[in-house]
């Protein structure tokens, strides 16, 4: 008898367990959403897709895998809040504090981020294709130019040149982003723009004794003289497709 009242008591209380949890969630949630003053809160999981969190005071909260896709936090503060795997697809963040946020596996795909603070965060594993206005301080020159190399896979050039800029912001000497900027650039039809970025690339590259950097620079000068020539005196149009084919697959290489 006592074993099967035991049991009982044992179960009552694993099954009860989970749903004082979730009630303490949903009640920071509605603080939230209410007062948008919720600092140090669970928010883990927590559906809050086009909310309008202006301004909200969210610093140390725990938004693990929340989804805030395309909510408004414009000037929230963030600060220090874990948003490991959290959705912030479209999210509005201008001027947001993020300083010291977790940031790993962040989805910021299509955020807006201008004037927002991203001091000493990792956006290494974060997803940022299309993102709007990210802050230089936001990462290092290999994440920008890894960033602008997935844009212009994705055939978002203007985006990828921004990111290539940012790079050659904070290194000056990173060859690959001029080769990169070179591409994107022919791309959106700036074909002297390209030249130019190519053969700064392959001056670099040469300096640096990087000799796959400084053939693929140098074949992309060519075709772009080749493409330059009337169409009936090319030899042939697929070279030119596999040359420039061939520098975005190696783009990501010169990280290695």
């Amino acid at each position: 008898m006592k074993r099967t009242l035991l049991t009982s008591a044992t179960l009552l209380t694993l099954i009860n367990l989970p749903i004082v949890v979730l009630a303490e969630n949903a009640a920071h949630t509605s603080q939230l959403l209410s007062t948008k003053q919720c600092e140090q809160c669970q928010l883990s999981s927590a559906g809050l897709v086009m909310a309008e969190l202006s301004g909200a005071k969210l610093a140390g909260s725990d938004l693990t895998r929340a989804n805030l896709s395309r909510a408004n936090l414009t000037g929230a503060d963030l600060r220090g809040a874990k948003l490991t795997g959290a959705s912030l697809y479209g999210a509005n963040l201008v001027g947001a504090d993020l300083t010291g946020a977790d940031l790993t596996a962040v989805d910021l795909r299509g955020a807006y981020l201008y004037n927002a603070k991203m001091v000493g965060v990792d956006l290494s594993t974060a997803y940022m294709e299309g993102a709007i206005g990210v802050p230089n301080q936001s990462g290092t020159a290999e994440d920008f130019y890894r960033w602008a190399a997935i844009e212009g896979q994705k055939g978002n050039y203007e985006v990828a040149i921004e990111r290539y800029n940012q790079a050659l912001a904070l290194k000056p000497q990173l060859a690959g982003a001029y080769l990169g900027r070179g591409l994107a650039r022919y791309r959106l039809g700036d074909e002297p723009g390209a030249t130019q970025d190519a053969k700064i690339a392959g001056q670099i590259f040469k300096e640096q004794q990087n000799q796959p950097g400084y053939q693929a620079s140098q074949d992309f000068v060519k075709a772009l003289e080749i493409a330059k020539q009337p169409e009936k005196e090319r030899k042939s149009g697929s070279s030119f497709v596999n040359v420039l084919g061939g520098i975005a697959s190696m783009l990501l290489q010169f990280l290695l």
